[in-house]
């Protein structure tokens, strides 16, 4: 695994809280202090201070400081020599590996936007991808090339195609190869007058939302952006020459593709990317390649732990673990059962101007904001009516704050990025969804916050908790019932392995009633699993419906695809899976059949 590169030395002791948000702070003081200085130019710096040192490692193929940043001169090269100019997009469709990086790297530098294409995506949903941000060139890996034809009969104008690795076939081959075109440009860094003027207001990257509740969106992401994720990260991190990151999310999303990135890079360490999250070569390749942290996804944790126990799974270096979505009822059995020194949770968005960390490692919890950096981060969580999803108003027309530990939607202020109050918010290419994220009039005339759709809740000691994604809580029996809390409870009963929860529709009937999808082990028992609900729910947020699965469909990001699940309902003349109902007379879960079907959806049963 090339660990011959370099391998980091026994990390230190974990630093307070404090020291921490210090060194954030530290770290993204100089940021705007040079308008010029972009992130592609930190590649060139750090290329001068580390040059031979590993920067970007995998199985394929292993980049150094040095190389990193000749190799990203050279497609900074091939732009300019194709006619290419600040603000032209380029689409890149490539699976993870080092050389992605060093695509996106070099054509940022002189001004094009690189917008990150999902490569799950084919026909409609990618050639919508592709259209609203109206590319100039596409860059498609060989083996990813049958999902770009797959976009032919439904984009009326397709950009240049350029294939990166030999063809798969005969047809591949009348297809320009751009890793050959690169290699005939110079790799030094561009002299000054080589290329315009790149700010680190200008447009960087596009980075599209995941599309879980329509087509994704593409994010505008600026320069600046990406130094303020790269080096605020960095910062909470303390990431050295020392550290090499475990890196298997996505590189076309922000968590995976800039911040597992860029915060180890801009601290002189190294990232090891793998193409694909295994839950069978995780820890092998952990302890193979010495590596001292991890960027995780909540549900990549849970499935750790739903893995057979390994002796090499606490053989690891890892001084710490950072991501988001990790749920209090997988932190601490995961932390103590992998030997992982600390977690540092935190929540962002990529569009969004409002970020929450948890330095403390309080488990549960997704964040708080210091008291000495609340002028900085301005935000509020605000009372939401549940069925219409909007913002509730007082007398006066403003937003209502909500109390402790009482649930809201969570906003953050827009500032105009001429001072340190507020974040901005660059929206997406389509003005129309941008508008939607904008709630104005909030606790003042004329103040503009961000809505980031999620429910959250603050306790006592302003910690923040996330509850549910807007849409995601129902209403039933006059109750919110919010999904994820009913999950969490789902999954501590013996025997349910994964838990989808969502509402669904009884005709004649307000409210939507409690759904749940659960894959099961042969501990699971109806029964019990009506008992264990008792105990820890109210009678109104237990589920109605209970559907077992052998599996539950997740998106890349390995959230799940609950919205299908809601479509499809109860019928079990239409669902092949065995379908149960809490039955108020036996007290327990009985088998939903056609008879019963009918006596719920005909309302002579009251349920």
């Amino acid at each position: 695994m090339n660990a011959h590169l370099g391998s980091a030395s026994k990390p230190t002791g974990p630093p307070s809280a404090m020291r921490r948000w210090l060194a954030a702070l530290e770290m993204t003081s100089g940021v705007s202090g040079d308008p010029f200085k972009t992130f592609p130019r930190t590649v060139d710096e750090l290329a001068e201070r580390h040059g031979d040192a590993a920067a970007l490692l995998s199985d394929a193929e292993c980049l150094t400081f040095r190389s990193l940043s000749g190799r990203s001169n050279r497609y900074s090269r091939w732009a300019l020599d194709h006619g290419l100019e600040r603000g032209d997009a380029v689409c890149l469709l490539m699976p993870n590996r080092p050389e992605y990086v060093a695509i996106w790297v070099g054509l940022s530098r002189v001004g094009c936007v690189v917008a990150l294409l999902n490569t799950n995506l084919t026909g409609s949903g990618l050639a919508h991808c592709v259209s609203i941000v109206s590319p100039k060139h596409i860059i498609v890996a060989a083996d990813l090339m049958p999902a770009f034809d797959s976009i032919a009969t439904h984009i009326t104008s397709p950009p240049r195609l350029w294939r990166h690795g030999p063809a798969l076939d005969e047809q591949g081959d009348m297809i320009d190869r751009i890793d050959r075109a690169v290699e005939r440009y110079d790799d030094a860094p561009l002299k000054p007058e080589e290329s315009p003027p790149v700010r680190l207001s200008d447009r960087a990257l596009y980075i599209y939302t995941s599309g879980t509740t329509g087509l994704p969106k593409a994010a505008r992401v600026s320069h600046r952006r990406i130094q303020m994720w790269s080096f605020w990260f960095a910062g909470l991190l303390g990431t050295t020459p020392q550290d090499r990151m475990y890196n298997c999310l996505p590189l076309y999303h922000s968590v995976g593709g800039i911040v597992a990135v860029g915060s180890v890079l801009v601290g002189g360490g190294a990232v090891v990317i793998r193409e694909k999250f295994s839950a069978r070569r995780f820890w092998e390749e952990v302890v193979a390649w010495d590596c001292t942290l991890f960027q995780y996804i909540g549900e990549l944790c849970r499935y750790l732990l739903l893995a057979p126990p390994a002796p090499i799974e606490r053989q690891h270096r890892l001084r710490l673990a950072c991501g988001n979505g990790l749920r209090a009822d997988v932190w601490s059995v995961f932390q103590d059962r992998f030997a992982i020194p600390q977690v540092l949770e935190f929540y962002a968005a990529t569009e969004g101007n409002f970020s929450l960390f948890n330095v403390e490692g309080e488990v549960g919890a997704i964040g708080r904001i210091p008291p000495f950096l609340a002028h900085r981060f301005p935000a509020a969580v605000v009372q939401s009516d549940p069925d219409l999803g909007e913002p509730l108003r007082d007398e006066y027309g403003f937003c209502i704050r909500c109390a402790r530990n009482e649930t809201g939607e969570a906003i953050g202020l827009i500032g105009d990025g001429r001072s340190s109050h507020g974040g901005e918010f660059e929206g997406y290419t389509n003005p129309v969804e941008s508008a939607k994220k904008v709630l104005r009039n909030v606790f003042k005339e004329g103040d503009s916050w961000f809505r980031t759709g999620d429910l959250m809740r603050v306790d006592d000691r302003g910690f923040y908790y996330f509850v549910d994604r807007i849409g995601d809580t129902f209403r039933w029996k006059g109750e919110n019932v919010a999904t994820s809390e009913v999950a969490a409870a789902l999954m501590t009963c013996p025997g349910v392995l994964e838990a989808d929860v969502y509402g669904v529709s009884i005709p004649g009937i307000d409210g939507k009633a409690g759904m749940a999808a659960v894959v099961t082990d042969p501990a699971f028992s109806l029964q019990a699993l009506h008992s264990h609900l008792a105990k820890r729910l109210p009678a109104y947020a237990r589920p109605l419906f209970v559907r077992l699965r052998r599996e539950i469909e997740v998106t890349e990001t390995f959230k799940h695809k609950k919205a299908a699940l809601a479509r499809e309902g109860f019928d079990p003349a239409a669902i092949e899976d065995p379908l149960f109902f809490d039955d108020a007379r036996t007290k327990t879960y009985v088998r939903l059949d056609r008879p019963l079907f009918g006596t719920i959806v005909g309302g002579t049963l009251r349920v």
